[in-house]
C-alpha cells in the first residue's frame, strides 16, 4: 500500500484519511490549523460525522495515521481545501481557489517522479491546470513525472465514511496515464465504478451534478411561494404531484446551503456568464426564499406582539445546513436566525448539533419549547422530531412537524 498525504482536515479531508488508513494505506494528514493537528494525533474529531470519532481513533491507535502542519514526502498526496467565493462583477460571485494553489505549492518541494497528486476540492473548470503550473514552477517537474488529476468528492454529510467507499468516482487526469493512476488508486478502497476522463470533463462534471440539483430545489422554493399565496399545502402539493411515473419534485426548504449545492453553481455561472441565466436565476430564487422566511417571521412576530402586549420570543430550531450534522457552511438557517437577531428580534437559538457558537448564545431545546412563542423550524434535526406540539405557534420550513 502507498504513503498518502492528505491535505485538509476537514468535513471531507478527515473521513478521506480514516478510510485511507482502515484500507491498509500509511497516511499522514496536514492541516494549518494547530488544534485540529492537535486532535487528530490524540484521535479525536473536530466536526460530527457519524462513525468518524470511532475510526479516527482506531487509525491513529494502530499508527496508519499521524497529522502535522507541513506535508511530507509521500507517494499520492490529496487535495481536500476549501475553495469559497469572492464578489465579483454583475452580481455573480467568483471562485477563489487560492487554498488549492497553496496547497499545491506546499507539496511541491517534497515531490518525487512517480508521485500522484490528486485534487478533490470543487473547482472551477481548468484548475487542475494551475495546479500543475504551481508544481512546475517549484519542483520543475511537468505532467508527465508526475501524475495530476481532478476526482470530485460527491458524497452526502451524515453518510460519508459509508458513501467514500460505495459511491462511483470520476477521475479526470491531466494525461491518460494519470487518470489511470487515479483510478488504481481509487480501487484500493472504493466499491464504486471508477470512471476515467480528462481534467477538464471531471471538474465540470462536479460542477453540473449540484447545479442540476440547486435548479431542481430553486424549483421546489417556487412552488412553495405560489402555495403560500394561494393557501395550498406545499408539501401535499408535492407528495400528490409526484405520483406522476415521470415526475419527482423536490422537496423546498428555507434556502439552499452548504459547500457544494449554494457554491458550485456560481463557479459555472463565472466561467460562462452569458450562458447561464437558468442557473444564475435558480440561484437568485434559492437566496431568495431566506429572504422571504425573514419577512415572514417578522410579520408573525409583529402579530404576535399586538396579541400578547409583549416582546414576542422566537425559537428558531436548527442552524445548520441539512438534517443531523454540525455543518453551518453557507447556511441559509444560520443567515436567516442571524438577520432576525440583527434585526432586533428576541431570539432563542436551538442547534443540537453544536455546543456553542461564536456570535450569539445557543439555547437547548427544552428552554426553546418552554419560552419561545413563535417556534421557526427551519432544520429537520431528529429531535425535532415527534414533538407535541398542540396548541403552539408554528412556522415549519422543512417538514420536519407534517404528518401526511
Amino acid at each position: 500500500m502507498s504513503t498518502c498525504c492528505v491535505l485538509g482536515l476537514g468535513y471531507i479531508g478527515l473521513p478521506t484519511a480514516a478510510v485511507l488508513a482502515h484500507s491498509g494505506h500509511r497516511v499522514i494528514g496536514v492541516d494549518v490549523n494547530p488544534q485540529v493537528v492537535a486532535n487528530v494525533n490524540e484521535g479525536q474529531i473536530h466536526i460530527v460525522e457519524p462513525d468518524l470519532d470511532q475510526a479516527v481513533a482506531a487509525a491513529v491507535t494502530s499508527g496508519a495515521l499521524t497529522s502535522q502542519l507541513t506535508p511530507a514526502p509521500a507517494d499520492v498526496f490529496l487535495i481536500a481545501v476549501p475553495t469559497p467565493f469572492r464578489s465579483g462583477a454583475d452580481g455573480i460571485p467568483q471562485p477563489n481557489i487560492d487554498y488549492v494553489l497553496a496547497a499545491a505549492r506546499s507539496i511541491a518541494t517534497v515531490l518525487r517522479p512517480g508521485n500522484l497528486v490528486l485534487l478533490e476540492s470543487t473547482s472551477p473548470v481548468g484548475t487542475t491546470e494551475k495546479v500543475a503550473e504551481e508544481i512546475s514552477k517549484i519542483s520543475g517537474f511537468n505532467s508527465e513525472e508526475i501524475h495530476i488529476a481532478y476526482c470530485p468528492e460527491r458524497v452526502l454529510p451524515g453518510r460519508i465514511l459509508h458513501e467514500l467507499i460505495s459511491n462511483d468516482r470520476v477521475i479526470g487526469g491531466l494525461t491518460p496515464a494519470a487518470a489511470l493512476a487515479g483510478r488504481a488508486f481509487y480501487a484500493s478502497f472504493s466499491e464504486g465504478e471508477l470512471l476515467t476522463t480528462t481534467a477538464r470533463t471531471a471538474e465540470l462534471v462536479k460542477l453540473t451534478e449540484n447545479s442540476f440539483r440547486d435548479v431542481n430545489i430553486a424549483f421546489a422554493n417556487e412552488l412553495s411561494l405560489v402555495c403560500d399565496h394561494l393557501e395550498i399545502n406545499t408539501r401535499e402539493l408535492i407528495r400528490l404531484a409526484n405520483h406522476h411515473p415521470r415526475v419527482n419534485v423536490l422537496q423546498p426548504g428555507c434556502g439552499v446551503g452548504g459547500h457544494c449545492i449554494a457554491v458550485d453553481p456560481w463557479f459555472i455561472a463565472a466561467a460562462a456568464p452569458h450562458c447561464t441565466p437558468l442557473i444564475q436565476t435558480a440561484r437568485r430564487v434559492n437566496d431568495g426564499k431566506s429572504r422571504w422566511v425573514i419577512d415572514q417571521v417578522q410579520a408573525r412576530a409583529a402579530a404576535l406582539e399586538d396579541q400578547l402586549s409583549r416582546t414576542a420570543r422566537i425559537g428558531c430550531l436548527g442552524l445548520a445546513f441539512k438534517p443531523d450534522v454540525d455543518d453551518l457552511r453557507e447556511s441559509p438557517a444560520l443567515h436567516i436566525t442571524t438577520e432576525l437577531l440583527v434585526s432586533g428580534l428576541e431570539v432563542l437559538a436551538c442547534e443540537p448539533n453544536l455546543a456553542d457558537h461564536a456570535t450569539f448564545k445557543l439555547h437547548t431545546l427544552e428552554r426553546v419549547l418552554a419560552d419561545a412563542d413563535l417556534l421557526v423550524f427551519l432544520v429537520a434535526h431528529s429531535p425535532f422530531k415527534g414533538l407535541n406540539l398542540k396548541g403552539r405557534s408554528v412556522f415549519d420550513l422543512c417538514g420536519v412537524t407534517e404528518q401526511l
